[in-house]
């Protein structure tokens, strides 16, 4: 028991608890118990705290509390001392795990930072059912959240991945879903493979396979409902393999009378890479001996 100006106090515990992502009888029988029980109960979107607990027959004894992206940081600090009276405080976010792109992180921060008994209630996630009904591989992957909203920024972003190995998951918005795969497809090339998840575990979902050329396409005629994205690693070789087949077409263009200038620039353009990339290859390969 931590000691502060010479009075003992005793902490209490943070219970980061997963919340189902769609069928309300995913949860177990200790997030009943817990939420029945805390003395706080913290939730990202209070009325769906309230649906849940009725869903699950559960009767909230404890105080609840918004914990939400806007008031995150003030609630944090008043959630601790709430903790240091040797309280149970529960986090529940809409659905997953707090923490995991969702409010959690700073909470969890400053009750580690005070000694204060941090554990979680595991749960359904998003992220590792995608995954597993991805049919990509998943014995390494990482988790990338949301995209960056800013043009410029998700180009950086998706560049800077082009050469990860793993599997890779994200989260996105339905109305922005085809912009993002249009910039995946341009950053990772349009035939890498990934997997849209749509509506996990809900009644309409929906599993989208293919190129992310291809899911691009499909995505502009607009998605809705919670998007999971999935999208293979890259493999050794992969992009070499891919800028020769570009030179290829290039050169079968230009033996058939097109212009080598107009030739680069319009399969560049199909490909979503620049144009420059395309012709300093292109002329490397036509002054190597």
């Amino acid at each position: 028991m931590p000691c502060h100006n010479g009075q003992v106090t005793v902490n209490g515990r943070l219970v980061l608890a997963g919340a189902p992502i769609g069928q309300a009888g995913d949860v177990s029988p200790r997030l009943r118990e817990v939420l029945g029980s805390a003395d706080v109960v913290a939730a990202e979107d209070t009325r769906r705290l309230r649906r849940l607990a009725a869903d699950l027959g559960v009767e909230i004894m404890g105080r609840v509390v918004s914990y939400y992206d806007q008031n995150e940081a003030v609630r944090a600090q008043e959630l601790v001392e709430t903790l240091k009276q040797g309280r149970t405080v529960v986090v529940i976010t809409d659905a997953g795990m707090p923490g995991v792109s969702d409010p959690g992180y700073r909470l969890t921060r400053l009750a580690v930072e005070e000694g204060i008994t941090v554990t979680a209630l595991p749960g359904p996630s998003a992220v590792t059912t995608a995954l597993a009904v991805s049919g990509l591989a998943s014995d390494r992957f990482c988790f990338e959240g949301f995209p960056p909203r800013k043009p410029g920024d998700r180009v950086r972003r998706l560049a800077a991945l082009a050469g990860e190995e793993r599997t890779m998951v994200f989260f996105e918005a339905p109305h922005r879903l085809a912009t993002s795969l249009e910039a995946m497809a341009q950053a990772f090339g349009p035939d890498r493979r990934a997997a849209v998840c749509r509506e996990l575990t809900k009644t309409y979902e929906e599993v989208r396979r293919g190129g992310l050329g291809e899911l691009a396409g499909w995505a502009a005629a607009g998605v809705k409902g919670e998007i999971t994205v999935v999208v293979a690693g890259h493999v050794a070789g992969e992009g070499e393999q891919d800028l020769d087949k570009l030179v290829a077409e290039v050169d079968r263009r230009v033996a058939e009378g097109e212009q080598r200038k107009l030739a680069i620039a319009d399969v560049a353009k199909g490909a979503g890479i620049p144009k420059r990339e395309l012709y300093d290859l292109v002329h490397r390969r036509s002054t190597t001996p």
